[in-house]
């Protein structure tokens, strides 16, 4: 398989996209219902993508290879209420599996929080295990960082990878190659006033961090009201507030640094309101993560299989270390 279909669903601003097409994938078809979401992924790709998922016929979906998906995370996320299948969000894992049933294609990624795995105390994610079992896949899971692939912010994130056959396949390991936080960050005196956040918050944030403080650095202020003050950012939410995370303690991050942060490249383009921006910075991937695991993909696709055990056989292995979660 050089040359591959896959379909981008839950798509987003097309991070996943990015990370298939590096390694010489084609999408067929994409699927984002948020309007302004719709626009930023129009004018980097060139289409606008389908609408609700939950309103789109399988059967109507072009056959691919590789299903792609960042299925919504809020049902799981320790910032949310965590009511998993019980939030209409968490059921659109079962749209997921329905496309995955009537169109087999050969290979799926999924992407979602890591807390995932640990979400109703394993429960949720024993549910999401058989299910993809159950239509004849072989499944590997694991939590990437997006530190670890030379992006400068703290992102922990789950991935589900599975195949039609039993494939020799590992997850990506850290590059080694950490990003200067420097490099991503754009000159102050090139920004905009209105980035620059109140005197009143500036002295509030100053009077709390740590002396010492790294330069550059971006400052987060957590639910107690500490301030850390790191060489990275910490993970980038799609409904955080204004000021949750302030570069050097002046200024918010800037549309082009929220997207560096989440490692698109500079020639992305930017169509939508500061607000929007933030709410898709926050909600996307982080594209060297997605590259590197689809080059993995790949090079097990193009390898041979290694047995003939099925996906039943395997199954209490992964129900194991689920209940040791």
């Amino acid at each position: 398989m050089k040359n591959f279909n896959f379909i981008d669903l839950f798509a987003g601003i097309g991070g996943i996209r990015l990370g298939f097409e590096s390694v010489g994938g084609k999408c067929v078809f994409s699927s984002e219902w948020d309007i302004f979401a719709q626009e930023t992924y129009k004018a980097n790709f060139g289409e606008r993508p389908s609408g609700d998922i939950t309103k789109i016929n399988p059967e109507t979906i072009p056959d691919h290879d590789i299903l792609l998906g960042g299925f919504p995370c809020q049902a799981f996320s320790i910032c949310g209420d965590q009511k998993g299948f019980a939030d209409t969000r968490g059921t659109l894992f079962f749209n997921i599996k329905e496309i995955l049933r009537v169109k087999s294609p050969f290979a799926f990624m999924l992407e979602n929080v890591k807390n995932l795995r640990s979400h109703d105390k394993g429960r949720t994610f024993k549910v999401i295990l058989h299910h993809l079992k159950d239509l004849g896949y072989f499944v590997h899971h694991t939590v990437l960082n997006s530190l670890d692939f030379g992006v400068p912010q703290k992102r922990e994130r789950t991935l589900l990878v599975g195949f039609k056959e039993n494939l020799k396949f590992s997850f990506p390991k850290p590059t080694g190659i950490k990003t200067n936080l420097a490099d991503i960050l754009e000159k102050d005196e090139d920004i905009d006033k209105k980035y620059f956040v109140s005197e009143k918050i500036r002295k509030k944030r100053f009077k709390k961090v740590k002396p010492n403080f790294p330069v550059p650095s971006i400052w987060h202020e957590n639910k107690s009201g500490n301030i850390s003050a790191l060489e990275y950012s910490c993970a980038l939410r799609a409904g955080a507030s204004y000021n949750y995370l302030v570069v050097n303690g002046i200024r918010r991050p800037t549309p082009r640094e929220l997207l560096r942060l989440q490692g698109f490249p500079d020639s992305f383009k930017i169509v939508v309101p500061y607000t929007q921006i933030r709410k898709q910075a926050g909600n996307s991937v982080s594209v060297p993560v997605i590259e590197a695991v689809a080059s993995e993909m790949m090079k097990s696709i193009n390898s041979e299989k290694i047995t003939e055990s099925t996906p039943e056989q395997m199954d209490i292995w992964e129900l194991l270390k689920c209940q040791a979660i």
